[in-house]
């Protein structure tokens, strides 16, 4: 029996039809009031029998905080899959999400411990690997350096660290860390608004880059890690290393919109982050521009991906493959 946390999103969601098509006995939490039809709607992506793919989970509802309810959800589990996290780049959010991110972790990893699981594979960030120095490529080994993280990356290094001493526990685990995922279906949040941000044809993008990957890519690299010998590793999970103006080009071309051609200057940054947290002071609505995501526009960072491609021999998708499948179906839910 699978046990599967953060099932209602993005990965979580694309990992359960991978784990339902496979034929395994799945479990899922959930929490109160969550969102189990966008779930049925990416099995439907992908699948004509989605409803009935969908049924052979069972789900469970509980918070990751909420011992109790784990504990039942956890009766007779072989295996984990910890995908749920709090995402928030506001420094306001930072209690909620040590809450969630590392005393959540804490718990799953705990129960893990005190049920005997098989193997534990955690979804962590690109955030929580070190920053390369003098141009080099950002690998699994870089050191941790926290002055320049955003309270997201401390929240989920911090938790790397729950999972880590699990193994020092003697519970196997596996842990990736994606870069910005590319997948269908969560156009509010996450990399889901990039498309949306493509359609409003602002015209600017902004500097720098970061690691990209196809959602598929990142659930095969869990259950293949999970199926294989693999142990006490962490794996990079990034298919490109793309200029924000390369993504948004990409998907702009797709949705058959002019591409963005004026690059944001710092100075305008600066001033869109005063901005924001001047509407934040005011409306608590959460910021969005800080000086870390300024600090990480200057200093663009290359990552390794070389290490999951021995492990498994692994093939990625190609990122433009990801978007136009992304594309057509934002097309078709925004006409």
């Amino acid at each position: 029996m699978i046990l599967v946390t953060g099932g209602t999103g993005l990965v979580g969601a694309h990992l359960l039809f991978k784990l339902a098509e496979s034929g395994h006995s799945i479990k899922a939490i959930h929490r109160k009031g969550s969102n189990l039809e966008r779930v049925e709607k990416i099995f439907g992506y992908y699948h004509e029998a989605s409803a009935d793919l969908f049924k052979t989970i069972e789900w469970i509802e509980a918070d990751i905080n909420d011992i109790p309810a784990l504990e039942v959800a956890f009766l007779g589990v072989t295996q984990v899959y910890h995908a749920a996290a709090l995402i928030s780049f506001n420094p306001r959010d930072s209690k909620k999400l040590q809450k969630t991110n590392i005393e959540g972790t804490a718990n799953i990893v705990n129960l893990c411990i005190d049920n005997s699981v098989e193997k534990l594979c955690y979804a962590s960030t690109i955030g929580a690997i070190g920053k390369s120095a003098h141009s080099n490529h950002a690998s699994e080994n870089t050191p941790w350096t926290p002055q320049e993280a955003n309270v997201y990356g401390l929240s989920k290094h911090a938790a790397e660290m729950e999972v880590w001493r699990g193994s020092q526990e003697g519970l196997p685990v596996v842990m990736v860390n994606p870069g910005v995922i590319i997948g269908p279906g969560f156009w509010d949040s996450g990399s889901g608004a990039l498309f949306t941000t493509a359609q409003n044809t602002y015209g600017f993008y902004p500097p720098g880059g970061t690691g990209f990957i196809s959602v598929h890519d990142v659930v095969d690299m869990m259950y293949g890690l999970m199926e294989s010998n693999n142990k006490n590793e962490r794996f990079i999970a990034v298919a490109k290393n793309w200029t924000y103006q390369k993504i948004l080009t990409e998907i702009t071309l797709e949705l058959g919109i002019k591409p963005p051609k004026r690059r944001l200057k710092f100075w305008q940054l600066e001033i869109g982050r005063w901005f924001d947290w001047t509407k934040d002071l005011f409306f608590r609505n959460g910021r969005t521009i800080t000086k870390s995501h300024i600090k990480s526009l200057k200093n663009r960072q290359i990552f390794d991906n070389g290490k999951i491609s021995s492990a498994l021999d692994f093939e990625f998708r190609p990122i433009q493959d990801e978007i136009r499948f992304c594309c057509q179906k934002f097309k078709e839910e925004h006409s």
